[in-house]
């Protein structure tokens, strides 16, 4: 059978230097080289695969609170407390009120075995960043 990983992350958003600035400047991906194709977009380094920031003004975009338990991917850190640090540097917090998009969707002890957050991105994409073991 053949051997699969994953190679990248495909994330819509109706405008890419907001979701840029957020994945850039908040979690501290690294741009990467793109080509040059018709519609907008951005390549991010994340460890050894990537996420691709594609321009789609018509996508399909959540209004709701977050949601864990809808789409998602996630991120793995080995420093949590780090991560939590740096997004309420930001102005995330776990106490924002219901609604606010900077609120922070927080498990330090869940039913996973180990530490999860979800934050929304500018469009309201569920991003997890999680201490899953090795």
């Amino acid at each position: 059978m053949p051997h699969l990983m994953l190679h990248h992350v495909s994330i819509l958003t109706s405008d890419v230097e907001r979701s840029l600035a957020f994945y850039r400047d908040v979690l501290g991906l690294q741009p990467l080289p793109r080509p040059d194709f018709p519609i907008g977009g951005a390549w991010l380094a994340c460890g050894d695969r990537q996420v691709h920031l594609v321009q789609h003004p018509d996508g399909t975009y959540r209004s709701g609170e977050i949601d864990n338990n809808d789409t998602h991917f996630a991120l793995r850190t080995d420093d949590f407390d780090g991560i939590v640090r740096l997004l309420e540097a930001h102005g995330f917090s776990e106490h924002a009120p219901e609604g606010d998009p900077k609120r922070l969707m927080m498990k330090r002890i869940g039913a996973a075995g180990f530490a999860q957050l979800y934050v929304l991105d500018p469009d309201r994409n569920v991003v997890e960043v999680n201490a899953a073991p090795l």
